[in-house]
Formats: structure tokens, C-alpha cells, sequence
């Protein structure tokens, strides 16, 4: 005899007191063999679309999974191939001249980490969107929102996006790395860091100025190409100007075959002749293509052997104020003033003599 065959007995129930609490439903055995044979034959029903369902998303997250990895990989094998390149002529006249290593290697690492964190979010963000696809899911007010979130965030942080470009934008062009000396607007000195959002620079005077790459309008690069370097020698007016010039050629051509300066010079020291005449004193222009950033280092050695060379030569250099003869008597400072009025004194007797005569007063 089963239990469900057991007759219950029917009966007027007691209303339960306010302190009892309602008797609980207990289910019977034949309700928990109905719903166990409920589920079963909905998993039946269902198992072949969720199992669909299972193994589309994990081909999806396959798929992307490996995707991400080559394309990462590839990404990688460009920028170790571009520092490897760098290596290869770094300490060679071209590597000085186009590449440096440090530039080279924040460059190509920068490159890399845009590329890869671009490539991450494509490649994820669409497995994402394809996932919630397949759970049927309406991704048109997804897409909408997500559309009104970025242009807010866009809008909220323009001057981070802005920088951020522009840094992403500098070190694709090589506009500038480190080891060269800039003039970046508002501020000048040499580049030690380059960053997406931010360039560190190296002042003259040993500070650090943090410039964010949207507030640079123009760049100017110091240490591209070659630079100028340009010495103005001032002489008197009454010197040998044939002998002026053989004393910098010889100058000159020295200094082209002792080392370091003949690595550093890449043209020869050029006399362009006389860039003003005065009336004591006439300017002579010498020039020449260096090195870049070592314009400064040249133009000073250059003024060195050049007063050295004059000295030697009885060659007089002269400055703004020309100092006198050798046994010219030295002029008087005070000889072109004139000498004092004695109408300067209100006590003096000639200003006494030359004030007016009072009225006379009257009498009572």
C-alpha cells in the first residue's frame, strides 16, 4: 500500500492561534517525481540549442583568443626587428647621424603598446559583442549607449584625448626622441623622456620641464640634419683685410685636421667676407656646417684659436667700446660737459642781480 493511497482525514481545522504560525505545505513524493520529470524532458527538449549555444561562444572566445596572440606576436617581431636595425648601425657615422639607440628603443616600445592595446580591444570588444549576439540579446541600444558614453567621456577629457593624439602622432612621425634639443614653444632644453600624454625636457639650467604634447603648437629640432655654427670677428677699420683673411684660412684649415673637430665639422670653415663696415671697425662672417647640437662647441673654440691666431698676427679685435691707443692720452669724460652757470645758485650774486626788484610796499 503507497503513501499517496493513505485516505486523510477530513477534518474542521483549528484556526490557529496568534502566537502559532501557519503549518508548512510539505510536498508529497508524486509532486517531486512530476517536477523531476518536468525538468528532465525540458532538458530533452532544450539540450541541442544550449550545447549550439556553448559551443559557438567557446569557438568565438577560441578564435579570438588566438587571433590576439599572432597578431600580438607580430607586432612584437616589427619592433624587435626595428631595434635590432637601430643596434645594427648604432656606432657607425650613419647610426650618429639618423638614429639613436635610446630614441630608437623608447620609439619602437611606444609604437608597440598602442598598436598592441588597439588590436586587444578590437579584436575582444567584437568576441564580445558576438557573445551577447548569441544569447540573442538586441545590441542596438547597447551600441547606442556606449555611442552617448564615449562622446561624453570624449567631451569631459578632450585635453587628455588631445594630448594623447598628438603624442601617439609626434612618435609615429619622429618629430623629435630623446637625445635631441628642442624648442618646443614653451619651453627649450633636451628631450630625456617621450610619452603619450607627456615630453620631459632637460632646461639649461638642470631643470625638468613636463610639457603635454597637446600644448605644443611647433616643434623645432636642433639635432636633425646638421646645424650652423657662426663667429662675427670685429677688427679695426685700418687693418689689412688680405691679411685678416690668410690668418683664418690658415685658422681654419688647422682646425679641420686636428681631432675632435674634424668629426664635427662637415663642411669646410668658410670666410664669407665682411658683413658690416663702420666707421672704426669692420665685421668679418666665418661659417660652418657641424655636427647637430654642436654648433655651440665649435663656435667657441673657433673664437679661441681665432683671438689666439690675431694675437700672434698683431691683428687688434675690437668690441662695442674701442679702447685707446697704445700712449694716446687717455680722454677726459667730463671735457664735453659744459661748466657750471653760477645762475645755477639762487644765492649767487649774479642770480641775486638778475632777480626782479620788488614792488614797494605802502606805508600806513
Amino acid at each position: 500500500m503507497s503513501l499517496s493511497a493513505v485516505p486523510l482525514a477530513v477534518g474542521p481545522s483549528p484556526s490557529p492561534s496568534p502566537s502559532e504560525s501557519p503549518a508548512l505545505t510539505v510536498p508529497t513524493l508524486q509532486d517531486a517525481h512530476e517536477s523531476a520529470t518536468n525538468a528532465a524532458s525540458w532538458v530533452e527538449q532544450n539540450w541541442s540549442t544550449w550545447l549550439a549555444i556553448g559551443l559557438k561562444i567557446l569557438l568565438i572566445l577560441l578564435i579570438a583568443t588566438v587571433l590576439r596572440v599572432l597578431v600580438r606576436r607580430a607586432i612584437t617581431k616589427v619592433i624587435d626587428r626595428m631595434a635590432r636595425t637601430a643596434q645594427a648601425v648604432d656606432g657607425t657615422a650613419l647610426g650618429g647621424l639618423l638614429v639613436n639607440a635610446e630614441r630608437r628603443r623608447q620609439r619602437s616600445q611606444a609604437i608597440g603598446s598602442v598598436l598592441r592595446s588597439v588590436t586587444s580591444f578590437l579584436i575582444l570588444g567584437t568576441a564580445a559583442l558576438m557573445v551577447l549576439s548569441t544569447f540573442e540579446i538586441n545590441l542596438a541600444p547597447l551600441l547606442a549607449s556606449a555611442g552617448v558614453a564615449g562622446v561624453a567621456i570624449g567631451f569631459g577629457a578632450r585635453n587628455l584625448v588631445t594630448d594623447f593624439l598628438s603624442g601617439v602622432f609626434m612618435i609615429l612621425e619622429d618629430q623629435y626622441g630623446v637625445g635631441d634639443s628642442i624648442d618646443a614653444g614653451i619651453a627649450v632644453g633636451e628631450v630625456i623622456e617621450v610619452g603619450l600624454r607627456v615630453t620631459k625636457l632637460r632646461g639649461a639650467n638642470g631643470e625638468i620641464w613636463y610639457v603635454r604634447n597637446g600644448e605644443v603648437k611647433r616643434i623645432g629640432n636642433l639635432s636633425q640634419g646638421w646645424a650652423t655654427a657662426g663667429v662675427d670677428v670685429t677688427v679695426k677699420a685700418d687693418e689689412d683685410l688680405d691679411k685678416v683673411k690668410a690668418t683664418l684660412d690658415e685658422v681654419a684649415e688647422r682646425m679641420s685636421k686636428e681631432e675632435p673637430w674634424n668629426e664635427l665639422l662637415w663642411s669646410p670653415i668658410e670666410v664669407l667676407g665682411l658683413d658690416s663696415v663702420l666707421i672704426d671697425s669692420m665685421v668679418v662672417h666665418v661659417t660652418a656646417k657641424t655636427m647637430p647640437g654642436k654648433s655651440v662647441t665649435v663656435e667657441r673654440e673657433l673664437r679661441w684659436r681665432v683671438k689666439q691666431a690675431f694675437d700672434a698676427a698683431d691683428i687688434r679685435i675690437v668690441g662695442d667700446a674701442t679702447a685707446p691707443e697704445d700712449g694716446a692720452p687717455a680722454v677726459d669724460p667730463t671735457a664735453s660737459m659744459s661748466a657750471p652757470s653760477a645762475f645755477a645758485s639762487a644765492t649767487s650774486p649774479q642770480s641775486l642781480a638778475a632777480s626782479p626788484i620788488p614792488p614797494p610796499t605802502l606805508s600806513k
